[in-house]
C-alpha cells in the first residue's frame, strides 16, 4: 500500500521507517542534526512549499529519504490506521 503524504507524493508503507511532527522533535538537538544531514546529503523531499507539519522517514533498498510534508504526523497515522492507502 502507498501512504499520500500531500501534492502527488506516495509512500510505499512498508518503506517507512517513521512519521514524525516538526513541532514537537524540532525542540531535540537529534532531530536538528538529522534534518540539516539530510539536507546536506540531498536525501530530503519537499513535498510542500507551505508550511511543513511533519516529515517521514523511508529506507528503500537502502537507500535513505526523508520527506517533508505539510499534513500532520496525526492525519498521516490515521490514514495508515484506517487503510485509507492506496492500493497498487
Amino acid at each position: 500500500m502507498y501512504l499520500h503524504i500531500g501534492n502527488n507524493y506516495s509512500v510505499n508503507t512498508s518503506d517507512i521507517i517513521g512519521i514524525f511532527d516538526i513541532e514537537n522533535t524540532t525542540v531535540e538537538q537529534h532531530t536538528k542534526k538529522l534534518l540539516e544531514r539530510a539536507e546536506k546529503e540531498n536525501i530530503c523531499v519537499y513535498t510542500t512549499y507551505d508550511l511543513p507539519k511533519s516529515f517521514i522517514i523511508a529506507v528503500k533498498n537502502g537507500s535513505e529519504k526523508l520527506y517533508i510534508s505539510q499534513l500532520s504526523a496525526s492525519t498521516l497515522r490515521k490514514r495508515i490506521k484506517n487503510n485509507s492507502c492506496f492500493l497498487y
